[in-house]
């Protein structure tokens, strides 16, 4: 691929370049958002680019309606760019979250809270404790997300689809895209991969490996009577146990609890059904696997209005416009996380961005052998069991802020991502209202190697 001042030149023709900026964001869901954001803030001109005609991803098209996995106890160890995001959706009233007072493990906290959503779900003890999550609306999240990108003067681009990534010399410089206007190029001198399929990166060169996870359609109910239906839920457990778990085998897999309540009355949240054997990444499969969900959703609310009280006058408000897809590609990058890195809290010297007790090291976001490419999300460098547990939406806002800033660094001192200020990096991102961890206490594992003395 040949590049001049306005046009790619590819076998097949010439593609005219649409925009050029200093930071290229590819995926406007909630680690591209906040890549993009981060950028902006620290300096950066930004183009960020999203297929749908909306920003949040999973986080808003996907209805994936809870932020979890962001406190460690009662330390909440998510914030920046993340927090801010949570706060403009309270200030609309669209986002709920017990206060400290309720975040404890007792029976009349999990009947006030857990249709909410907001215990935590790594728990072993009964009642699970309420936690620090948050329960919101999808419509929230794109309109704060627009407000966000907007103030931060970004070139946002909608409905346009990435095709491939351009190299040069080893290096991402830009990604082709198709949209309504045809084939067109956008430039940046960083590239991130926020596509959570790993789109980008795959398609540069990188190395990758391949897993799976169940997909869900996830989908809302209105019309639904919450009170009646806990009160029957807690006032005659038996009969509600028998038809949860008829209900769960319509579904044929679900969480725990089904439904939980939304900001909205009468509005539930169905993060079901989970359906396993499909692949994200063939349209084949991902077609069988919306079909499959809408038949199965059918079934399930003919058989709620007829059998569980509460829900008599219940209806399908809407289906979630994307499949809910937890597991595609994960980039196989410099530093490749581990189920044993997730579990035993392993802290990072380049530690970047936390999750609920576990790190990411800045590593974990670049691959090998491609150049000015950073990844930010669900596909960052892991192997698939590490991934299943640590890859919510909050803790991908961290890696995306980080991503972003990392950018601005790496420009301003004129050296590639790889070799950015490590130490810098997590000073400014502290200083922006991030936490990218502490500096790793006495004793604890670092590196997966050696130990602190």
């Amino acid at each position: 691929m040949t590049t001049t001042a306005n046009f790619i030149s590819e076998p097949q023709g010439r593609v005219p370049v649409a925009a050029r900026a200093d930071l290229l964001v590819v995926g406007g869901g909630p680690a591209g958002i906040a890549a993009a954001v981060s950028g902006a803030r620290n300096g950066l001109s930004v183009i960020l680019l999203e297929r749908y005609p909306y920003l949040g991803g999973l986080g808003s098209g996907g209805m994936v309606l809870v932020l979890d996995d962001m406190c460690n106890g009662a330390e909440v160890s998510v914030r920046g760019l993340c927090a801010e995001l949570i706060e403009r959706m309270e200030r609309l009233g669209l986002a709920v979250s017990p206060p400290e007072a309720d975040r404890r493990s007792d029976w009349a906290m999990w009947r006030k809270w857990s249709r909410w959503g907001v215990f935590d779900f790594t728990a072993h003890v009964k009642p699970q404790p309420i936690c620090y999550s948050v329960a919101f609306d999808p419509d929230a999240f794109k309109r704060v997300s627009n407000d966000m990108v907007a103030e931060a003067k970004i070139n946002l681009r909608l409905h346009s689809w990435f095709a491939k990534t351009i190299v040069e010399d080893g290096r991402a410089a830009g990604v082709i895209v198709e949209g309504k206007e045809g084939r067109q190029a956008l430039l940046g001198r960083v590239v991130v991969d926020a596509t959570g399929d790993l789109d980008v990166a795959a398609s540069a060169g990188a190395p990758f490996s391949e897993g799976s996870y169940i997909v869900t359609t996830v989908f809302r109910l209105g019309g639904v009577d919450c009170e009646a239906a806990e009160r029957f839920e807690y006032e005659q457990p038996e009969a509600f146990a028998a038809i949860d778990r008829e209900a769960k085998k319509i579904m044929g897999g679900s969480w725990e609890k089904w439904w939980l309540k939304t900001p909205l009355p009468g509005i539930v949240w169905c993060n079901c059904p989970h359906m396993a054997g499909y692949d994200g990444l063939k349209i084949a499969d991902l077609t069988r696997a919306d079909f499959e969900g809408r038949r199965r959703i059918a079934q399930l609310v003919e058989f709620v209005r007829a059998k569980l009280p509460g829900f008599r006058q219940a209806y399908v408000v809407d289906v979630a416009p994307q499949l809910g897809v937890r597991q595609t590609r994960l980039l196989d990058g410099v530093y490749v996380m581990t189920k044993e890195d997730v579990m035993t809290r392993r802290h990072f010297r380049d530690s970047v961005a936390r999750g609920r007790d576990y790190y990411y090291p800045y590593r974990s976001l670049l691959p090998r052998e491609v150049g000015q490419l950073l990844v930010a999300g669900r596909h960052y460098s892991a192997t698939s069991s590490a991934q299943r547990m640590s890859r919510e939406i909050p803790p991908c806002m961290a890696m995306g802020e980080a991503a972003g800033l990392a950018a601005a660094l790496s420009l301003a001192a004129g050296v590639g991502v790889e070799k950015v200020d490590i130490a810098a990096l997590q000073q400014r991102l502290r200083a922006q209202g991030a936490d990218p961890g502490d500096v790793p206490a006495p004793n604890a594992t670092i590196d997966g190697r050696e130990r602190a003395a």
